[in-house]
């Protein structure tokens, strides 16, 4: 092999989400001490399902795409985890969201599993007659293996309330009767949650509140650098403006956005949805948007993608916090440049579990059939990431380990207790 040859397959295997989660995972189970037989338990998943959905597109033609869900654990409850579009989905890929699920649930305590499903597809060349159609073939291949006490699935990448709309009619059309349980992210006219659509990046606010309390940092002192101004990205740093917090960088694919005094958030969210992208706001300089993914400032929030800060670029990140707001945007090889450099490090699988959190209130609004007012969402929100946050830096300091080894240990040790509990059936 040659030397390019092998660096291509090394960056491979970093990009790879599986590899990553099983080397955090298998490093947290050493630090537990784990049982054998509980570490192979949860190191695969529960179960896999790929599923071959033909559609008729709107021309006439007949499209086969490919889907996949995979439920990691229902040791603590149902399997829960979004269900995302794009072309390049993998299975490796969605075996790892699902268990990152796993943890993710356990991390805020909620009594949930992991869970997670994809189409690889490309919806921005689709019409919403040919998603609608897809999306009802995929649920009903999926019938069998969801439900509210079985699996709850929940918006992602490239889908949105619509999607899980479609997704519950067509699970209530086969139940005869509706079934609003079974998904989570709907509209609020169809069960869904107040609060629901802002709550990662609530979430995402709320822990970076408890690290600037823990590191000494003052609010309005705290200069914020957000990649991605999706959903999640975009409520986080509309949010913490409004909170105090300057945000003085956006970075997106088309282009990245800089100003040292403050971006007007709110002006650019309207710029966004007037012209669909950030790039020509005239409130901040344009900028590469990978440099200003290494440029100085006190949070750093990676809200967009897997595999942002990677051995290529980790040592070049000047940021005292780095708050996790996408899943796996940090690859395991870049974790230990990070902790060599001192950053206080919030780890994806409790950073943005805001969204996730306030899915289990829209579930449990669901079940008893009573919606509770976006402040009680809210407040209870508050309450849950807080516990969590001060959970895991415990944890680090009881066990001398970085933050994202800690949150793995957490809810490994949580998943795990279930399981000698429950016992193996046999």
């Amino acid at each position: 092999m040659t030397a390019t040859t092998l660096e291509t397959a090394a960056l491979e295997r970093e990009f790879n989400p599986m590899e990553a989660q099983s080397a955090r995972f298998d490093l947290a189970a050493q630090k537990l001490n784990l049982d054998e037989g509980i570490w192979k338990v949860l190191r695969y998943p529960n179960r896999e399902l790929i599923v071959h959905i033909p559609v008729a597109m709107d021309n006439g033609r007949l499209e086969v795409f490919t889907g996949f869900r995979v439920q990691h654990s229902i040791a603590r409850g149902p399997a829960k985890g979004g269900v995302r579009y794009a072309p390049d989905v993998t299975l490796d890929e969605v075996r790892a969201l699902a268990s990152w699920m796993t943890w993710k649930c356990a991390v805020v305590n909620i009594p949930f599993g992991g869970a997670k499903g994809g189409i690889i597809c490309d919806p921005h060349k689709m019409s919403q007659s040919e998603l609608e159609r897809m999306t009802r073939r995929y649920t009903a291949e999926l019938f069998e293996f969801i439900g509210p006490e079985k699996d709850v699935p929940a918006p992602d990448v490239n889908t949105n309330e619509q999607t899980m709309a479609w997704m519950m009619d067509t699970y209530s059309m086969h139940m005869r009767q509706t079934v609003t349980a079974v998904v989570t992210g709907k509209p609020i006219n169809m069960g869904g949650s107040r609060g629901r659509r802002e709550a990662t990046g609530r979430g995402i606010m709320i822990v970076c509140d408890e690290a600037i309390k823990k590191l000494g940092l003052k609010k309005e002192a705290t200069r914020v650098i957000v990649q991605g101004f999706g959903n999640v990205g975009s409520n986080a740093a509309l949010l913490m403006a409004e909170a105090g917090y300057k945000i003085i960088g956006i970075l997106e694919v088309d282009g990245g956005l800089y100003n040292k005094n403050g971006i007007d958030v709110k002006a650019l969210g309207e710029h966004r949805q007037k012209n669909r992208t950030i790039t020509g706001f005239p409130g901040a300089d344009k900028v590469d948007p990978a440099e200003l993914l290494v440029t100085e400032c006190d949070i750093l929030i990676p809200a967009a993608t897997e595999n942002q800060i990677t051995s290529r670029n980790a040592e070049r990140v000047k940021c005292k916090i780095l708050a996790e707001g996408a899943n796996g945007p940090t690859t395991a090889s870049a974790d230990e440049v990070l902790a060599s450099k001192g950053i206080f490090v919030i780890p994806d699988i409790l950073c943005n579990a805001g969204g996730v959190t306030t899915s289990y209130f829209e579930w449990v609004q669901d079940r008893q059939g009573y919606f509770w007012k976006e402040s009680v969402v809210n407040e209870q929100l508050e309450t849950i990431m807080v516990e969590a946050f001060n959970d895991v830096v415990r944890f680090a300091e009881a066990h001398h380990v970085n933050n994202r080894i800690a949150a793995y240990m957490l809810a490994i040790d949580r998943v795990a207790v279930t399981i000698r509990q429950r016992g193996i059936y046999a």
